[in-house]
C-alpha cells in the first residue's frame, strides 16, 4: 500500500490519540479543536442509554463540568485501532472520588471522523 494511502487510513487513530492526550491533560480547548462544529458525544450515563450531547458548544460545556467534578480523571488506553474514518478505543477510566477513594471502569469508545475531525464519539462501559 502506498505511504500516502496508509497515512490516510491511520489518520483516525492519530486524531483519537491526540484527543486522549488532551483529555488526560484536562485540556478542553485542545480536545475541542479536534472535534467538528456539529459533533455528537454520547455519554455512558445514565444507564442504560446514556445522554447525547450535540454541537461543539454543548460538548465543550459537558467536558468543562466533567473535569470540574472529576479533577483526577485519567484514561489509560488498553487497545486502539482504526480504519479510514473510524476508530475504536478500549480504555480504563480512573478517578479519585471526594473521599479520596480510587475507582475505575473499563469501556470502549467508537469514533467517527469527517474532514480530519471527530464528528461522533459514542462511549460504552462494562456493567
Amino acid at each position: 500500500m502506498a505511504p500516502a494511502r496508509m497515512s490516510k487510513i491511520e489518520e483516525a487513530t492519530r486524531v483519537v490519540l491526540a484527543f486522549n492526550e488532551a483529555f488526560n491533560r484536562h485540556d478542553v480547548p485542545g480536545m475541542m479543536e479536534l472535534m467538528s462544529e456539529d459533533c455528537l458525544f454520547e455519554n455512558t450515563a445514565p444507564a442504560p442509554d446514556g445522554t447525547v450531547y450535540r454541537g461543539k458548544e454543548t460538548v465543550t460545556q459537558f467536558w468543562q463540568e466533567f473535569f470540574r467534578k472529576s479533577p483526577q480523571a485519567h484514561i489509560e488506553i488498553e487497545e486502539i485501532f482504526g480504519m479510514g474514518f473510524h476508530c475504536v478505543m478500549r480504555w480504563r477510566y480512573e478517578w479519585v472520588d471526594a473521599s479520596g477513594e480510587k475507582g475505575h471502569v473499563r469501556g470502549v469508545d467508537i469514533f467517527k471522523l469527517r474532514d480530519g475531525l471527530i464528528c461522533e464519539k459514542l462511549s460504552y462501559v462494562k456493567g
